[in-house]
């Protein structure tokens, strides 16, 4: 499975942003699909999860009412809308997939390239 994250950039605070990850050789309906993000100098950090059958997300608190996880099973692509941005929601984001829903990176198996997110004070 090779996985594709793109949509970062610069914006600024209050400002919207959607990540979109695209995923090949597999089909995201079989897989849960997390998004993490990893600031300078901190760990990286979970910000949302969604189920393969999209039954089922996870939001970190710091994101939560701000951020929306989705799926497109047609187009193969699991998004992150991203409002009312931060300057603390700047990092690189990487898109995860595995078979199961879990809220730790470490049990991933899947990663993109990661896309940085800046938004500005």
């Amino acid at each position: 499975v090779q996985l594709q994250a793109s949509g970062g950039g610069l914006v600024q605070a209050g400002g919207s942003l959607r990540l979109s990850c695209a995923a090949s050789g597999r089909t995201f309906s079989s897989l849960a699909t997390g998004w993490f993000r990893q600031a300078p100098g901190k760990e990286r950090e979970l910000v949302a999860v969604i189920s393969s059958n999209s039954g089922n997300t996870y939001y970190a608190t710091s994101v939560k009412g701000r951020f929306t996880i989705s799926k497109d099973n047609a187009k193969n692509t699991v998004y992150l809308q991203m409002n009312s941005l931060k300057p603390e929601d700047t990092a690189v984001y990487y898109c995860a997939a595995e078979d199961r829903v879990s809220l730790l990176a470490r049990e991933y198996k899947y990663w993109g390239q990661g896309t940085l997110v800046t938004v500005s004070s």
